[in-house]
């Protein structure tokens, strides 16, 4: 168990107790990847999300990601995750206000369809269109493993949910509204992203969080063998030009590295010494130009604040080119999700 709820303020208490001086605070970023909620006594709202933006890197934008939060509580099943938009669709108005700082919140949105509705779900995904001209695309997460130890998806996926018949019919109606896909699954389900990417070329395909390299439960202790192996897969999913990498979402507590149990919340060079490995593999395989650093808040809140997290990214990448840089912090991100410059 975790030895602090995420979203308190003994939590909140033990995160401040790390701190470092800013890195690099005129390089602008856009974070295409975090979540907004209010449930089960965690509130994570534009507030709470802007102290956590507000802490010296220069967050130009942002993405928000599905995660189940405000669905409508009346009307056709389907039809239900709307609601998440519509809300997100709000935040992101009073943040383009310009009331609460520069950062434009939620330029791009990402929501959820069930797209093994087959053909029955463009009804759905042209209700998200219609909802905010800041929709980009929808993310249907597949994460499963058979281990009880191991949580699945929130939206309880069936093994082998990507190569399902009637999820690519659903898939097939994203290209030719142009959306994308954000693909969630555990490491060992990368091969099915693979053949997804390959049997749909012209719709492109965001890799969520290095695929979830799992370190819990069974495969606790197993760091060289699963990264030998997922290496592996990665370089044949990045063969697919369709295909671009969030790099992110590492310190959760699935993957096994702890942090949120120790006594002290982790520094950027620890961060680093933890998980360069897999971020050096992604970069090498896919490139700088199909990359984008996430912060996945606040569910790496778990295990460290924003601006270490930061810090660690951009230490990561200090040797690189201006261009380079560029493209991993805010480029690849707005050209993904046709978000507007800073």
């Amino acid at each position: 168990m975790e030895k602090r709820l995420p979203g308190t303020a003994e939590h909140e208490a033990w995160l401040r107790e790390v701190s470092e001086p800013i890195i690099d605070p005129d390089l602008p970023i856009c974070d295409p990847h975090h979540h907004l909620w209010d449930r089960n006594g965690y509130r994570y709202l534009l507030h709470e999300l802007l102290s956590d933006l507000q802490t010296g890197h220069r967050i130009v934008s942002t993405v928000h990601i599905e995660c189940a939060s405000m669905y409508r509580s009346r009307g056709p099943e389907a039809l239900r995750p709307v609601g998440e938009t519509e809300f997100v669709n709000g935040i992101a108005a009073m943040s383009a206000s310009g009331e609460f700082g520069e950062t434009e919140v939620a330029a791009g949105i990402v929501g959820f369809a069930d797209l093994c509705l087959g053909e029955g779900v463009g009804a759905v995904l042209d209700a998200h269109l219609a909802a905010s001209s800041r929709f980009r695309g929808i993310r249907h997460a597949a994460s499963f493993d058979p281990s009880p130890e191991v949580r699945n998806a929130h939206t309880n996926p069936p093994p082998g949910l990507y190569g399902r018949e009637d999820f690519r019919a659903g898939f097939r109606q994203l290209a030719p509204r142009g959306l994308s896909f954000e693909a969630w699954q555990y490491h060992h389900q990368l091969p099915e992203v693979t053949a997804l990417a390959r049997a749909f070329p012209d719709t492109t395909i965001i890799l969520n969080h290095f695929s979830g390299p799992l370190g819990i439960g069974p495969y606790a202790g197993q760091r060289e063998t699963i990264f030998a192996q997922w290496r592996r897969d990665l370089a044949e999913l990045a063969s697919c030009p369709n295909v671009v990498a969030k790099l992110g979402g590492l310190v959760m507590p699935i993957n096994g590295f702890g942090f949120h149990y120790a006594d002290l919340p982790p520094t950027s060079d620890e961060i680093l010494a933890a998980t360069e490995p897999f971020y050096r593999e992604a970069l090498a395989c896919f490139g700088a130009e199909r990359c984008m650093f996430e912060s996945n808040f606040p569910v790496d809140k778990a295990s460290v604040s924003y601006p270490v997290l930061w810090n660690a990214f951009k230490k990561l990448v200090a040797d690189g080119s201006k261009a380079e840089r560029a493209a991993l912090f805010h480029d690849t991100a707005v050209r993904c999700y046709r978000l507007g410059a800073p």
